[in-house]
Order: C-alpha cells, then structure tokens, then sequence
C-alpha cells in the first residue's frame, strides 16, 4: 500500500514540476528528423527587420523553447536550412509546432487558444492562399512582360482575376473576425484590413467595439484603436479640409529626408514631378513600388522626378522600406502618421495617393496609376 502511495506521490511531483507558472510559455515542436543538430531561431518583428529571441537546437526531430510571455504577440520560427518562416502566436501556455520542412507555412500550431485559432484561420484560406501563390508564380512574367509593353489589355485581366482571388479571401477573413472577437488574430485582420484601402470611421468603431475586452488591453489593439481615432478626425467637414485639385500650382513643402537634412518640394521638382504620398505599413503602397520603379528608372534621365512623402511613424520601419523597394528617390516625412501636415496641407485621406506635376508645379494630374500615369508622364515629358 505505501508503495502505491509512492508511486502516487511521485506522479504528482512529476506533473506539478512540468506545469507552467504565470506568464511562462514553453514551445514543443517537432520536425523531420533529417534536420538534426540545426538551429531553430525564435524571432519578432523588429524596426530593422526581424530579431533573434533565442536559438536552439534540434535533436531527434524535437526542439523545446521556454520563456516569458507578458499578452499575446505574433512571433516566428526560423529553421537553418528551411526556405521562410512560421508565424506563431507568442503567449502564456503549451504551445505545440509540428513543422513542415518543405513547406513552412503548412505548420501546425496547436495547444493555446489563439494559436489555435491561428491555425483554424489559415485552414480556412488555405485552398485560396495556394492559388494566390500558383497564379502569381505561373503569370509574373507574362505581367512584367505586359507592363514593359504597356499592353493594359493583359494587365487589366491578369489584375481582375487577382482582385477577384483576394475578394474571396476578404471575405473569408470578414466571417472569421465576426465570429471570433478574442482572438488576436482578429486584431491582425482588422488592422491589415483598415490599412489596405479607406473605411469609414463608424464601420471601423463598430468592428472595434465588437473586440472583446480583454484582447482590446492588448499592445497590437491599443495600436489599432489609435488607428481608428486618426481616422475620425480625417472624417471632418468637407468645408474645413484643404484640397488640392488639377490646374492649381502645388503648395511648397519642406520635412525632414532619411538621412535627418531638410528638402522641400521646390528643390525636388523636374520637368515632370510625382509627389508619392506612401507608408511602410500601407500594402497597397508596396505592391504599387515596383511599378512606380519601373517608371523612374526609365524616365527620371529625361526629367522625371519624384519625392516620397511617408506617413510613418518610425524612421526605422521608413528608411527599411525605401531600401527594401529601392526607391532612389527624394524621401521626406515628419513621422507623424496620419498627422503628417504635408498630407493634411494637401487633403490627403487615403494611400497611395499621387500628384503630378509639370515643370512649373502645377498639378496637372492626381492618383494615376500603371499605363495610365507612365502615359501622362510621357506626355509632359515630350513638350
């Protein structure tokens, strides 16, 4: 009877010694075990990049890593010799990883409720994720080779089936959120979805309010409440806003470039100039860089010019942004997000939003896009 006793007592100790105490979390991960004695890093988005958390290393196709976690946090698995990353849900708990080492991004993340829910979401679009990425890889060079021509027949049916494949998974992303106000998850898709194109401020609040309020004290919440607020005091009068139309000469401006020196709009112009309202975080703003490159590259030794005007808020985060697209142009920004008075000056309220200018500064045009803007450029180019 005392042995069982024992034996009892033991199993007890075992299992207290294994439980997790306040705000601790512990990943157990597994993966092929070809992968033996490589290095899995643990990262976090950072201002420059990604940052290294911890390091170890995996041994019979296992690997443990065990830390603080104060509230949830989107994090990444990083594995030597592993093509990409894993997104994970950094927070208090058990969390399980089973990582695939052909294809990261099938990861497996299971065992606290946000990752989870992660996991449920990604299922959700996976069928739509992969002909995303099959129909960019088997069309992006037929789309450079239709920009290089200006053929807008096949960029305007390449960029409808596009258009029509994200549609898709907006919408599945929209039913997501509304059926899970505590996952952080949710806060994600809700700060992605307000940054890729205009939302009122009441159809934003509304999602807001709808967050439970626990996940709301959150770091990446309170980020998105404070998104929300900048956008209601956009939604002013339309008396009160200043705008800039066709045919007026563009208000001079001066900020501060990445590298601290003050330029302003009038030591920027050429014989054709595009003032680029653009952000680091804005998607729509990226994806529209390459073409933007594309152009100046062709045209800037003609006259062209161009000066970015960044609604960031973080000089890092902007200047990792300018390098990463290889935007040679003139840059400024007061790092005032939404608050930034050039846009303000100009009645700026969404991004991308562009003016061009001919050789006197006069706005001639605004927010063209593709053949449309390389066409106009041309045009004032020739004159």
């Amino acid at each position: 009877m005392k042995k069982i006793l024992l034996m009892v007592a033991a199993s007890a100790f075992v299992v207290s010694c294994n439980k997790l105490a306040s705000n601790e979390f512990e990943i157990a991960g597994t993966i092929d075990p070809s992968l033996n004695g490589k290095n899995v890093i643990l990262e976090k988005q950072g201002t420059m990049g990604y940052e290294p958390i911890d390091t170890v290393k995996i041994e019979n196709g296992k690997f443990t890593i065990k830390g603080k976690a104060v509230e949830p946090e989107l994090h990444f698995i990083q594995v030597e010799g592993v093509q990409g990353k894993a997104e994970f849900i950094l927070e208090e708990g058990e969390i399980d990883m089973k990582v695939d080492k052909d294809s990261i991004f099938k990861t497996e993340r299971t065992g606290t409720y946000n990752n989870e829910k992660l996991t449920e979401y990604y299922n959700d679009i996976s069928k739509l994720r992969q002909k995303m990425m099959g129909f960019q890889k088997a069309n992006q060079a037929e789309m450079m080779e239709a920009y290089k021509k200006q053929d807008t027949v096949v960029m305007n049916r390449l960029n409808k089936t596009y258009e029509a494949i994200g549609k898709d998974m907006r919408a599945i992303a929209d039913k997501f959120i509304e059926k899970n106000p505590k996952a952080y998850i949710t806060v994600l898709l809700l700060k992605q979805a307000f940054s890729m194109k205009p939302v009122p401020y009441a159809e934003m609040k509304k999602k807001y309010d709808a967050l439970d309020p626990e996940i709301k004290k959150v770091k990446a919440a309170k980020e998105l409440s404070e998104f929300i607020e900048n956008a209601k005091k956009a939604e002013e009068p339309a008396a009160a806003k200043t705008t800039v139309d066709v045919g007026v000469t563009a208000p001079d401006f001066s900020a501060t470039t990445p590298d601290g020196k003050k330029l302003s709009l009038k030591e920027s112009l050429g014989k054709v100039t595009i003032v680029d309202f653009w952000a680091s975080w804005c998607k729509p703003c990226r994806m529209e860089n390459p073409n933007v490159v594309a152009l100046y590259n062709e045209l800037h030794t003609k006259g062209l010019n161009i000066i970015g005007v960044s609604l960031d808020k973080e000089a890092a985060k902007w200047k990792e942004a300018i390098a990463a697209d290889k935007l040679t142009w003139n840059h400024v920004s007061n790092l005032k997000f939404w608050d930034e008075p050039i846009a303000k000056q100009y009645g700026v309220e969404s991004i991308p939003a562009t003016f061009i200018l001919d050789a006197t500064g006069k706005v001639v045009a605004k927010d063209l896009r593709g053949a449309e803007l390389k066409a106009k450029v041309a045009e004032l180019l020739a004159k």
